[in-house]
């Protein structure tokens, strides 16, 4: 039986209501795309976006930068034998290994070291949220996040939970560095202010009261060989949840070739104050963080910055490549609109109402 108004026989109607809403009247704007809109929009886009791009660029190749890809540095003392087969044959936990270089000009200006790994897929899905935000911020409960499995306690022991859980934590970035210049001896090397402002002072909190007090209870990750209070034994407020090393690391990567800060130059010292100087430099490596096992490879990174950040051409060429192309569209289009244009005057007055013919 079909549905009935108020019990009688006159069927009941689907059709909505007469509203300008429900029966699509309401007033609206749409563009009518003309060489005479289209055309100026190419034009403007192209001028605008390659003098932005070549600025991009320009303040990209200001930035001195050296780098150097130390996956296969031989090991301190041997001839041929390199750090990444003592470690991958697990016959020591660390291996150390020299390298010399030679900067060919001077680096003026604030000087940052880099580590660089490839074929490191932090991006992940599981591994992105492998972490406790709770224990991160200093709320410790011997319950960790369910987020940390694998990752959450040594052994699968409920007794044993770890801190920091997860497998970001567990996976740090372990090697360690010591620059030292043929001409002005050992190169003073900062720990700290590498991290984000926001992830120091919001981000990560240690709990309250004595650190090493308050992980009792707590084991480190399965694959540290140092205790998360003395991450660094020379600056106890750069220790727990809040080391900058370990903060760093946090922020993981969005593509799996990446370099992320490891150590500042201390600018205050003698010899150092405008930079860095050319000249002869040793860097002594303790190897410690495998990558053989994903194919991947380490680098070393020593670099200026510019206004706009580190070195990154490819934004300046995506807006000279962006802008040559839209300029090239518009003449393109230009050349074709006068060759063959019609009139198009009428095509302003045409609406829904205006009958076909």
């Amino acid at each position: 039986m079909p549905d009935t108004v108020d019990g009688g026989d006159i069927p009941k109607s689907k059709r909505p209501s007469d509203s300008a809403f429900k029966q699509q009247r309401l007033p609206a704007w749409q563009p009518v795309l003309t060489a005479g809109t289209v055309l100026p929009a190419f034009f403007v886009i192209g001028i605008a976006f390659i003098p932005v791009g070549v600025a991009l660029l320009y303040f990209s190749n200001a930035i001195t930068e050296f780098m150097y890809d130390y996956t296969n540095c031989v090991q301190y003392g041997s001839l041929n034998r390199t750090c990444s087969e003592v470690i991958s044959a697990k016959e020591a936990d660390d291996c150390e290994c020299v390298v010399n270089f030679t900067l060919e000009k001077d680096f003026i200006g604030k000087v940052y070291m880099y580590y660089g790994l490839t074929n490191y897929y932090q991006n992940h899905r599981r591994y992105v949220k492998s972490r406790d935000d709770d224990q991160l911020l200093g709320r410790l409960s011997m319950t960790p996040s369910s987020d940390c499995a694998p990752f959450a306690y040594v052994d699968d022991d409920p007794n044993r939970p770890v801190a920091p859980c997860g497998a970001i934590a567990n996976s740090l970035f372990s090697d360690t560095f010591e620059l030292s210049s043929e001409k002005y001896g050992l190169v003073p090397l900062l720990r700290t202010e590498i991290a984000w402002p926001s992830d120091r002072k919001i981000k990560f909190r240690n709990p309250e009261g004595d650190l090493q007090e308050a992980l009792k209870g707590f084991s480190r990750p399965r694959d540290w060989r140092t205790d998360l209070w003395n991450l660094d034994p020379h600056n106890a407020e750069n220790n727990g949840f809040q080391n900058e090393d370990l903060i760093v690391w946090m922020r993981t990567a969005a593509l799996p070739s990446f370099r992320k800060l490891h150590r500042r130059i201390d600018h205050n010292k003698k010899y150092f104050e405008n930079g860095l100087g050319k000249g002869n430099y040793t860097l002594k490596i303790n190897y410690s963080y495998s990558v053989s096992e994903f194919d991947g490879t380490k680098k070393i990174i020593l670099s200026t910055t510019s206004l706009l950040g580190g070195k990154n051409p490819f934004l300046g060429f995506a807006y000279i490549i962006v802008g040559s192309v839209c300029l090239l569209l518009g003449i393109v289009l230009l050349v074709i609109h006068i060759k063959c244009s019609k009139n198009t005057s009428g095509i302003n007055s045409v609406s829904q109402r205006t009958p076909y013919t």
